[in-house]
């Protein structure tokens, strides 16, 4: 037993010197430049592209297993330019033997110097990138043919683990030095590079976390990458994979992630931390050397964001929680998730504190700025449908599919000239159909509140809205909206209107419903209806007309409508005011933008206002308004002028010297209303 021993160590040492000594001697004496042009035909039959190396090759096998491999090119296709699509300066990999028995990789350095990958597009779309692999003699690929047949995956043996097979892994240095990568395409003239590309891992091991350092420029922008990943463990996949990253660009964005990634082979879920540094869009562009893509209406606006959120989730689903993210002077947290991608499902909750959307809305041009305070605005999804009554071009199927459950809260807002508070909407949806319920807000010393339903399941969407105010201010309502002064006064209002399409002239043809609109203690601005009356007279040779700037105050204006299929119709509004009653009835053709409306005003014997229901002797000027939106035209009607019965002698004395109020004391209405009998009278 003894003896067999000795021969055993005997023969083994024998075995081993053997094997160094070729490891040793190998080396020395083959000469493997003259394998070169045998590798390179190789590669270029396996690959479909010439292939050729440099003359500068080194062999080692003890104790380091080793090669150096320079001036590496894989040259683009026929067609493409004559440069190579991949280049490498030099490839060096050394690798220690003895422990490779024992399963322990130890590699004292792996590094690719001046790899270079110049990718291009050419203008028939064809990429020099596509078609690798091994030609057939009619040059089309055999790569394909090669695939496994069902019969042949079904005979390999399938196993769950991912244990590697060896013991332990220590790489000295990994590195990539001065690599560039490139993309050109010739059909759109984009052309992107990153160049100077350097990485570097030291201290690689399945146990302990990696250093990362990545440095490269981006266009001439310097990026970056530094941080640690790892470990991964001896079961790659099976267990946590920590990291802590933070990515730097053009010395303006700093943008971190830390976390986790869990079980990634099994679990397949993550868990971490974003941060965005605060930064300035504006000087990031101006970094980049580009042109900021909007002209905002505020030069200051968008000088400031950043960015902090916590998200959690997997392959089928991600929450986000603890969002914060400041965009100048504003300041919004939000929490949602989303689920079910292909739907997709969504829900979230937002809370805005204050923001001023006019700010960063692009400049309004000169012909903008002179129709209102505000730039004009017009939806890009529809603006393939202005102007015409035929059934949209929007495409409603991810509505239909979307599950949506949103909640906003907005402190402050300004948008459209508008001034709004404590703004709550939710919005709700599923399988196309929405409903937002409610949608309230401070509007102007009072309230605005609405709800709405949209229907996209059919072609064209179904839409039914109810509008409410209480108390709003109308007048600033309309001032800093549309920059004009139309009406003053308190409005409270209920709105009713349903509608099917989403082009206007769809919505035109189709709107209906009813509701009321009713201002109190407001003025008519830019008319007054009683000297409008005498002007008309005037144009009769009646009285003389004025051309001053006027208005009509009234104690209240009541407007109820009704609307179906784009015909308005307004059955009795009325106007209460001092010395003038007024009667409205019409209707308007929405699609035409058509009126036809009587108006039957009447100058009375009092000053009451409202509370004042008694009908009223008076002088009755009725007209009519036609015409259209754009060119209305207001004839009196002579007719009713000419049977119309002036009003006997005490009410004319009441309109010339004033009615008593409940005082007791005689408002100054004499010289008003003198003026007003004398143009009529005339």
């Amino acid at each position: 037993m003894v003896r067999f021993l000795k021969w055993v160590i005997v023969t083994t040492g024998i075995l081993a010197g053997l094997i160094v000594g070729a490891a040793v001697l190998v080396p020395m004496f083959v000469d493997v430049k003259k394998y070169l042009p045998d590798i390179e035909t190789m590669v270029t039959r396996q690959t479909g592209r010439s292939f050729s190396m440099g003359d500068d090759v080194k062999l080692s096998l003890f104790p380091w297993a080793g090669i150096r491999l320079s001036d590496l090119t894989l040259d683009n296709p026929e067609g493409f330019e004559k440069e190579p699509m991949i280049s490498v300066k030099s490839f060096e990999v050394r690798v220690k033997v003895l422990p490779l028995l024992f399963k322990h990789i130890q590699v004292e350095k792996f590094i690719v110097e001046s790899p270079s990958i110049a990718l291009v597009r050419n203008k028939a779309g064809l990429g020099n990138w596509e078609h690798i692999g091994p030609q057939d003699t009619n040059g089309s690929d055999q790569g394909n043919e090669a695939q496994s047949t069902p019969q042949d995956t079904a005979s390999k043996p399938q196993t769950d683990s991912t244990d590697l097979p060896i013991e332990s892994l220590l790489v000295d240095r990994f590195a990539v030095l001065n690599g560039s990568l490139s993309y050109v395409d010739k059909g759109s003239s984009l052309s992107k590079k990153i160049s100077d590309i350097n990485l570097d891992l030291s201290g690689i091991t399945l146990d302990k976390a990696i250093d990362i350092n990545l440095g490269a420029k981006l266009d001439g922008n310097p990026v970056s990458l530094t941080g640690t990943a790892g470990p991964v463990g001896q079961n790659p996949g099976a267990a946590d994979i920590d990291f802590d990253l933070m990515v730097k660009a053009v010395d303006q964005l700093a943008f971190s992630l830390k976390g986790r990634v869990i079980k990634p082979m099994t679990e397949q879920t993550f868990n971490l931390a974003v941060d965005l540094a605060p930064f300035s869009p504006k000087k990031l562009f101006d970094s980049l050397g580009r042109p900021f893509p909007i002209k905002t209406n505020d030069a200051s606006a968008l000088e400031k964001l950043s960015l902090k959120a916590a998200v959690k989730g997997s392959a089928q689903a991600v929450e986000v929680s603890d969002g914060v993210l400041v965009l100048d002077d504003s300041t919004m947290n939000f929490r949602g998730q989303a689920q079910a991608f292909e739907k997709p499902d969504l829900k979230f909750v937002l809370t805005l504190d204050k923001i001023d959307v006019d700010r960063y809305l692009p400049s309004a041009t000169k012909n903008d700025s002179e129709g209102g305070a505000s730039p004009k605005i017009e939806s890009s999804a529809m603006g393939s449908n202005k102007g015409n009554g035929k059934a949209g071009t929007v495409d409603y199927a991810p509505l239909r599919r979307l599950v949506l459950d949103a909640k906003v809260n907005i402190g402050s807002l300004k948008a459209a000239g508008l001034s709004m508070a404590n703004m709550t909407v939710a919005l709700v949806g599923e399988n196309g159909v929405f409903t937002l319920d409610p949608l309230s807000m401070d509007l102007y010393q009072g309230k605005a509140g609405a709800k709405a339903r949209i229907d996209v399941r059919k072609k064209n969407p179904m839409t039914t809205l109810h509008l409410t105010t209480s108390n709003v201010q109308a007048g600033p309502v309309i001032r800093d909206s549309m920059g004009k002064d139309m009406i003053e006064g308190a409005l409270t209002s209920d709105i009713s209107l349903s509608m099917t399409g989403d082009t206007p002239d769809m919505i035109k043809e189709s709107l209906g419903g009813k509701g009321q609109l009713k201002f109190i203690d407001g003025a008519v601005v830019g008319v007054d209806i009683a000297r409008t009356i005498r002007n008309l007279g005037a144009g009769l040779g009646l009285g003389e007309a004025t051309a001053e700037k006027q208005r009509t105050d009234f104690v209240e204006l009541n407007i109820p409508y009704t609307a179906a299929k784009g015909l308005v119709k307004i059955s009795e509004a009325t106007l209460v005011s001092p010395l003038l009653r007024l009667v409205a009835k019409g209707q308007t053709r929405l699609s035409k933008e058509s009126l036809d409306f009587r108006i039957e005003p009447k100058l009375v014997a009092t000053i009451k206002g409202q509370g004042d229901t008694n009908d009223r002797s008076g002088i009755l000027i009725p007209f009519d308004v036609t015409g259209t939106w754009e060119n209305p035209k207001v004839r009196p009607d002579l007719d009713a002028i000419l049977k119309n019965q002036l009003p006997d002698t005490d009410t004319l004395k009441q309109l010339i010297n004033g009615d008593k109020s409940d005082s007791g004391e005689k408002p100054d209405m004499k010289d008003t209303a003198k003026e007003l009998i004398k143009g009529l009278l005339n």
